[in-house]
């Protein structure tokens, strides 16, 4: 296992959810119906001005529990070996997550927000509105994915 290198960056708020260890968090947010709460920092509250509008976020923030990493990694979808750039997997030389979930509500600095898997504690580092004809592509190859995506734990 590699070692990663280190990067200082500043969080922007907490992830606060049920999942309060690792192995809790579905492989992708999307499939689970737990309500997580991201709290934004007090002194960051006044840039969440607008955010009501929006139906989903993009939530970005730090695997701060990850040890390590493999350049070669096997999936819940398959027993190959991928490359790791190829997956998703939280073990990075630089251990950023990356969720698009849905806003429920905003309280003051507080989001309430479905589909996030990240576990209690995480680091928030950004947030950034999802606008479909920004985020939307209409054709995406699947890579190795092909046909895998229905197999493995969710």
């Amino acid at each position: 296992m590699r070692k990663r290198h280190s990067l200082e960056l500043r969080p922007i708020g907490i992830i606060h959810s049920a999942y309060k260890n690792r192995g809790a968090p579905p492989y992708q947010g999307y499939k689970s119906e737990e309500i997580s709460q991201i709290e934004v920092f007090q002194e960051f509250e006044e840039g969440l001005k607008d955010i009501e509008g929006f139906s989903h976020i993009i939530v970005i923030y730090w695997f701060h529990k990850s040890q390590g990493y493999h350049l070669l990694v096997k999936t819940p979808w398959d027993d190959s070996l991928h490359g790791l750039f190829t997956t998703r997997s939280p073990h990075r030389p630089c251990p950023l997550g990356l969720t698009t979930a849905e806003l429920l509500a905003r309280e003051k600095n507080i989001l309430k927000v479905k589909g996030l898997d990240a576990i209690d504690g995480t680091p928030l580092l950004d947030i950034k509105p999802c606008v479909p004809s920004i985020d939307k592509r209409s054709v995406v190859k699947p890579g190795w994915f092909e046909g895998k995506l229905g197999k493995g734990r969710s």
